[in-house]
């Protein structure tokens, strides 16, 4: 498993979770994502998994050991390198995201949790995750299409059209195109799949 083991469990709690609603309701509740960004971005300095709790600037447990040791690095105390990865991690998922939510019309709650995601797991694991979560989601995507049928009905026109056969494709059909653009494609599942998939990669 990935050197942040700690941020596992409770990942893998909110995307759960975040899956269902999305699934239910096409919406990924604030109460979830947000108290989960800003609890990663809280313990992070703290964390013992992320190698920045035990390297350069850190606070003491208490001010004896602070007048002892000074600022080495020998201690567990407050870690800034592990606050700036929470930080980095939030802030390129909010980024690459809000890039898909502004151009391509991807979900406001989807970019929320791939910033809280990105809070606890740091941007080196974010990039194996939105790596795993495009392979994830042009999987799901095609799988929408097949259960909308629009694939069947992209055949059938084209069958007609190479044996010179008229077919109107957006004939009022609730699986033409024209009503596929208009239903929304659930992303939690391919973010949740990605995030799973990247706390194994290498």
């Amino acid at each position: 498993m990935h050197k942040n083991w700690l941020a596992f469990w409770p990942a893998m709690i909110v995307i759960s979770v975040a899956t269902i609603t999305d699934l239910r309701s096409r919406r990924i509740p604030n109460w979830l994502v947000l108290p989960f960004l800003g609890l990663g971005i809280v313990i992070s300095p703290w964390r013992s998994d992320w190698s920045g709790v035990r390297r350069g600037a850190w606070l003491a447990r208490d001010w004896s050991s602070f007048w002892q040791d000074g600022w080495s690095g020998s201690s567990h105390g407050f870690g800034w390198s592990g606050l700036s990865q929470s930080i980095e991690g939030a802030a390129l998922a909010f980024l690459l995201f809000g890039i898909l939510y502004w151009k391509f019309g991807m979900g406001a709650g989807d970019v929320k949790l791939a910033a809280a995601i990105g809070a606890w797991i740091g941007p080196q694991q974010l990039l194996y995750a939105l790596f795993f979560t495009s392979l994830a989601g042009g999987i799901l995507a095609l799988g929408w299409l097949a259960y909308l049928k629009v694939i069947r009905n992209l055949v059938q026109c084209a069958g007609d059209f190479i044996q010179g056969r008229k077919r109107k494709f957006n004939d009022g059909s609730t699986n033409s195109m024209s009503h596929l653009l208009k239903r929304s494609i659930p992303y939690a599942p391919a973010i949740s799949i990605g995030t799973f998939m990247s706390f194994f990669a290498s």
